[in-house]
């Protein structure tokens, strides 16, 4: 007799009932909710945001600024079929929001602000206020 070890759910020569089953939803990677990812550089005058955002439609994304406080959001719309021969194996459907809020240093002058988005990136450029830069306060 053979020794007996034990097994991961994740091999692929697993014995029995796991065999030919299909992976659970949360191992499929297009199934999790989108991730809104920032990169922020500033100058000077403002702050340049790129933030890509795949698959989104113009239409979808909301970006509104307060003072120093910046949100971005949008609906997401993914579907996924699989097929085999011409016939529907399995068929996803994602309808969703993602967003991401961020606090800059300095307020923003919101009437020379500018949002584009192409291919898939928004660009924000986000002048700066001439008032004074946020600080914190000491605690006496």
């Amino acid at each position: 007799m053979g020794t007996l070890r034990p097994f991961s759910l994740f091999e692929t020569n697993v014995p029995g009932v796991f065999k030919g089953m299909l992976p659970p939803v949360w191992m499929d990677a297009e199934a999790a909710p989108p991730a809104i990812k920032v990169d922020v550089e500033e100058t000077p005058e403002r702050y340049l945001v790129k933030a890509d955002m795949p698959g989104v439609a113009k239409e979808d994304i909301r970006v509104d600024v307060e003072g120093n406080m910046v949100q971005i959001a949008a609906e997401v719309r993914r579907e996924k079929v699989d097929e085999k021969n011409g016939k529907v194996l399995r068929s996803e459907r994602y309808v969703g929001t993602m967003s991401r809020a961020f606090t800059l240093p300095m307020d923003v002058d919101v009437g020379r602000a500018e949002a584009k988005y192409a291919d898939g990136v928004l660009m924000l450029t986000l002048p700066k206020t001439t008032g004074a830069p946020a600080h914190r306060l000491p605690i006496n």
